[in-house]
């Protein structure tokens, strides 16, 4: 089978003339840190700060009867890419560095250099959908290898404690709105309805809701009818 990528959800084998020759291999995003060396004191101490975004490298190739107008704007893009060594993953990407396609029309060959961000997510885990009755809890499964930061939809009314794995992390006024979103990766919290951020209405601290590799359970006080997660899967 031929090497191939998806672009937000567009094959590379749907454009006429287009080989993806090589694909880049699977890594391990670098760890961001400080080193700090003290008199008197063996060694050093490192602090870690996160991990790095880092770039991901591959060769296109041009045959038969291309279509550059096709294959220009299909790089002209940013958002989700899958590479075909890992289909059932995807990456966050930008293309910032400039394509040479003078030298991939002359030669048939050239370059894509792909900024991708250091979490890889499911490509075939859906949005997960729990309709409320009468429960207070719901599990969870982080098939990952790292803690997730969830995208999680909650639909209800009033006050809501919301915990995970019997923790209290997050108070949520509903106040006026009926849904509000979590997008604990991005710190934020939306009225989906209206778009209006809703931050103000979270007590708590978004860092601390995310979900260990394994079974997790989310539980609460208050009234919920549905509760919608997505992004519950997390690599390195």
């Amino acid at each position: 089978m031929r090497n191939y990528i998806i672009l937000n959800g567009k094959s590379s084998s749907e454009l006429k003339g287009l080989l993806i020759q090589n694909l880049p291999p699977i890594s391990k995003p670098r760890i961001r840190n400080t080193i700090e060396e003290i008199d008197g004191r063996d060694g050093d101490i490192i602090t870690k700060l996160g991990y790095s975004a880092y770039d991901k490298e591959f060769d296109i190739g041009l045959y038969d009867d291309f279509d550059m107008d096709d294959i220009i704007p299909y790089f002209n893009t940013e958002g989700k890419v899958i590479f075909s060594n890992e289909e059932d993953k995807y990456y966050k990407y930008q293309i910032l560095e400039q394509i040479d396609y003078e030298r991939l029309i002359r030669f048939k060959t050239a370059k894509v250099k792909m900024h991708v961000q250091p979490f890889k997510y499911s490509s075939v885990e859906g949005v997960r959908t729990f309709n409320i009755t009468n429960e207070t809890e719901i599990s969870i499964k982080n098939n990952g290898n790292y803690f997730s930061k969830p995208i999680i939809t909650l639909t209800g009314s009033g006050t809501i404690n919301l915990n995970v794995n019997g923790y209290q992390v997050l108070v949520i006024d509903f106040g006026e709105a009926t849904k509000i979103v979590i997008d604990t990766a991005n710190m934020e919290a939306y009225d989906p309805t209206t778009h209006d951020l809703v931050n103000r209405q979270i007590t708590g601290d978004y860092n601390d809701l995310n979900l260990q590799v394994g079974n997790n359970t989310i539980s609460w006080s208050g009234t919920l009818t549905k509760i919608e997660i997505e992004n519950y899967s997390r690599w390195l």
